[in-house]
């Protein structure tokens, strides 16, 4: 699971997996009734890997799989590690408003100077979003950073999973 930008807050890699993709979906599927460490849902060609409700926390990652056909005994799968779609689409809010606070308090600064009128506060409050961002940025990596052991534990259960079903799956791939 090496990534190669330690400033990704959601690692992505994909592998070709020499298996047609149907094989590999109905083996996910197969794994949720073998197992109840972790919560399988599958939506199509989409595999989704959770903790179970009990022990998520704020950051808990989870794994979304996407496996496309490439050819009948070839397919590719795409992975996605990240915390619940809620808790992502929240922070990704919070830098939306923190931008959008940045570029509007900008815009009145830019104002204010061309009237020859005071623009402290402006500027003042454009730092403190400056601050914001990096805080955002910053409680996101640590999120990140505390969530790792869960990531090892979904990418290991996807490795067993492909183990089982395709032959000479590499472990090294990716």
């Amino acid at each position: 699971m090496p990534t190669t930008n330690d400033i990704v807050l959601r690692p992505r890699f994909k592998r070709e997996i020499s298996e047609h993709n149907e094989v590999i979906l109905k083996a996910f599927e197969t794994s949720k009734k073998e197992q109840s460490q972790f919560i399988v849902t599958r939506l199509d060609n989409h595999v989704f890997i959770k903790f179970p409700k009990r022990e998520q926390q704020f950051w808990t990652p989870q794994l979304h799989l996407e496996i496309d056909e490439i050819d009948d005994k070839t397919s590719m799968l795409h992975g996605l590690f990240g915390p619940n779609p809620t808790v992502w689409t929240m922070f990704m809010f919070f830098h939306f408003i923190v931008a959008c606070l940045f570029i509007a308090f900008g815009a009145w600064a830019y104002s204010n100077w061309k009237l020859e009128t005071d623009y402290i506060l402006q500027i003042g409050i454009m730092i403190l979003m400056v601050i914001i961002w990096f805080s955002l940025y910053f409680a996101g990596s640590i999120g990140k950073a505390s969530s790792k052991n869960d990531m090892h534990k979904l990418n290991d259960f996807m490795n067993e999973v492909l183990k089982k079903t395709v032959t000479n799956y590499d472990l090294e791939q990716g």
